[in-house]
């Protein structure tokens, strides 16, 4: 292992298997470089941000929620609770619970998928429409 020690504080590490790790003093920050590009940052919060070779980035924040943003503007909120929201490029959505999943459109149509199997289509018109477990549809008010 090489060590590198800065005026400022900052030390840096290069170690036998090719990672670098870099202690920013002022940030108190460490910043972990991989030889097959991911890198890894640890922020004094306990907040870690993760950059994965694809550009993929994974945020882990110390009140549980975890955010990854991918290269094609998705962004993926989870929760403690495991409660999840898709924010996709185009601007739909995606919220998913234990107690459903729901898609909502750009035209302001929401598809919804209960827990039970059933699924209710609210329509930007207004129109509502269920269909069972089996997809047989038991309701279509227009």
């Amino acid at each position: 292992m090489t060590t590198i020690s800065f005026s400022n504080g900052d030390v840096k590490k290069i170690m036998p298997d090719q990672r670098v790790i870099y202690y920013y003093a002022d940030a108190q920050t460490t910043h972990t470089a991989y030889p097959d590009g991911l890198e890894v940052l640890q922020l004094p919060n306990n907040q870690i941000e993760i950059v994965f070779p694809d550009h993929t980035v994974k945020c882990l924040y110390s009140d549980g929620l975890k955010e990854t943003s991918f290269p094609d503007g998705t962004v993926v909120n989870v929760e403690k609770n495991r409660n999840k929201l898709v924010l996709y490029s185009d601007g739909q959505r995606e919220s998913h619970t234990a107690q459903f999943r729901r898609r909502e459109y750009l035209d302001g149509t929401m598809k919804t998928l209960l827990c039970n199997s059933r699924q209710e289509t609210k329509f930007s018109t207004g129109r509502l429409q269920i269909k069972d477990e089996e997809g047989n549809l038991i309701l279509d008010k227009r």
